[in-house]
């Protein structure tokens, strides 16, 4: 097993956890471009045991782990990979009781998962982490039906037959680490959360995490699963007010707005957010009784609410947002659910994604 360090701009807190490390393991430490200031921090890292691999300007956390992930493919084939964060707020102990379970299931036969050092985020917890963690524990509940205590963390076991696949996975930056959740969640894969200590150090200064820019590429894979249903929303309401104004009927107007969104939907959600690789007719079938279901309960809430007197379009609003949490908790869970599941050991099932910083990437890993 090996620890995985990404570090930009480190002090010498990255040191004394490569000395304490390395004792019971082998340490690679990724130099994301710090600069020259920084050369003595990881000229002490290798002094106390690390592999040291530097890219030759700032490329984002996603990148500097894609590093060490393709050097452990290459170097240490086989092994699982903990990756840690630099800045002391991974404690040695944690680090090695999240590589304990990792260990324990490879060694059980156990099927493939990412282990998680989950924070409780309880005593002095600054506000940004406090609020950001909640804020993207909701979303990604929502979007992917999984309940992860705590989604920032950088404290994650992931192993050997999982690394090609984390590669892959696209995004950048801070915003890479949520997508792993989200698509290992969307692939069946298991994460598994460990407990461990909620450290902070200087309120979190040394995080290089941007609250604006880095909160909408958090924000941003999830909106993925959004903006399907809000194209059909669109064409759903369109079609409705145009069929009701021409027929002055509700029931036909409902019913061929709701065929031309479903139709809209289906092509969109199998394809672009659920990326499903099932087949189509019982994926259709399936999706057909829901969209039936649906049908009856948007007729019935807003015949309903037209009757009390509330307007039309007002009405349609209101009954949608209710039905499209349901439309889209049954889409996930049923319609489309995963072919692959928590059984699913071999990472040449997964697909991989060029990126761009592929050519830099290499060099680090050859130097």
């Amino acid at each position: 097993m090996w620890i995985l360090i990404p570090a930009y701009e480190p002090d010498t807190r990255l040191v004394a956890l490569v000395r304490s490390l390395s004792v019971s393991w082998p340490v690679l430490v990724v130099d994301d471009g710090s600069g020259p200031a920084f050369t003595p921090v990881f000229d002490g890292a290798g002094e106390a045991g690390a592999v040291v691999l530097r890219h030759p300007r700032n490329l984002g956390k996603a990148a500097a782990l894609r590093t060490g992930f393709a050097w452990a493919e290459r170097h240490a084939p086989g092994h699982i990979v903990v990756c840690a964060d630099s800045d002391g707020q991974h404690t040695a102990r944690d680090i090695r009781a999240v590589g304990a379970e990792a260990v324990r299931r490879l060694a059980a036969g156990e099927p493939d998962a990412i282990v998680l050092g989950s924070r409780a985020f309880v005593g002095e917890v600054p506000l940004r982490s406090r609020v950001g963690n909640r804020a993207t524990s909701a979303l990604v509940r929502v979007a992917a039906g999984a309940r992860i205590a705590d989604t920032q963390t950088g404290l994650r076991a992931i192993p050997p037959g999982l690394l090609r696949w984390a590669r892959g996975v696209p995004g950048e930056r801070f915003a890479y680490e949520l997508r792993v959740l989200l698509e290992a969640t969307r692939r069946g894969i298991a994460l598994v959360e460990v407990p461990i200590e909620t450290v902070y150090l200087d309120g979190n200064a040394s995080s290089h995490f941007r609250p604006l820019a880095d909160s909408l590429r958090v924000l941003a894979p999830v909106a993925t699963f959004a903006a399907s249903s809000l194209v059909a929303f669109g064409v759903d309401t369109a079609a409705l007010l145009v069929l009701h104004a021409a027929t002055g009927n509700l029931a036909v107007a409902l019913a061929g707005a709701r065929v031309l969104s479903a139709g809209t939907n289906f092509a969109l959600n199998r394809r672009a957010v659920f990326r499903s690789d099932g087949r189509v007719l019982p994926q259709l079938a399936r999706y057909t009784v829901l969209a039936a279901a649906l049908l009856v309960a948007g007729y019935a809430g807003v015949a309903g609410l037209t009757a009390l007197g509330i307007p039309l379009l007002a009405a349609k609003v209101a009954t949608d947002l209710v039905l499209f949490a349901i439309s889209f908790a049954v889409q996930r869970a049923i319609v489309f659910a995963p072919r692959l599941r928590r059984t699913q050991t071999s990472h040449e099932a997964f697909p991989t994604h060029a990126s761009g910083h592929d050519a830099e990437v290499s060099r680090a890993v050859h130097a």
